[in-house]
């Protein structure tokens, strides 16, 4: 089967209440949500992750966009480890954010979306629908800028 040049490899990630949608090179890593207890005083981190020798501040989704932080409950909730991208990727070249569930792969071409008029959130670049499903292309600068604040 010939692959459309067109299309990007993506992951779907399950946040409360919506679906983020990431392409897969943003992700380094999924791991499973055990991260160290947050004594914190910003809402949207909630906890510390100690992976490959590095402390990353795990961020909530939602308190990053504006709403209040949600924890993952039960097994089901994973830590994503993402590449950054913006000019802090030098000093701080990943970050994490917690998951309400198991990502899972698509592959996505632009006709497939379907862009949302309004975006809702600090953290919110785009809203569209895919396969009919409303979801959340994040502005990775925000997070980046957050977890930059949080690392210190």
């Amino acid at each position: 089967m010939a692959e459309n040049p067109e299309q990007l490899s993506c992951v779907l990630i399950p946040v409360q209440d919506t679906t983020l949608l990431l392409p897969n090179v943003s992700i380094a890593e999924i791991v499973d949500y055990e991260p160290d207890p947050a004594d914190e005083d910003q809402e949207w981190v909630l906890g510390r992750l100690q992976w490959r020798g590095v402390n990353l501040p795990v961020l909530s989704w939602e308190a990053a966009n504006g709403g209040d932080p949600f924890p993952p409950e039960g097994r089901r909730g994973r830590i994503l480890v993402l590449n950054t991208i913006t000019e802090r990727h030098e000093a701080m070249p990943f970050m994490a954010m917690a998951t309400r569930g198991i990502p899972r792969q698509a592959k996505v071409s632009p006709e497939e979306l379907r862009r949302e008029p309004d975006a809702d959130g600090d953290a919110t670049l785009m809203t569209v629908i895919f396969e009919g499903e409303h979801c959340v292309i994040p502005d990775m600068a925000v997070l980046e800028d957050l977890a930059q604040r949080a690392a210190g």
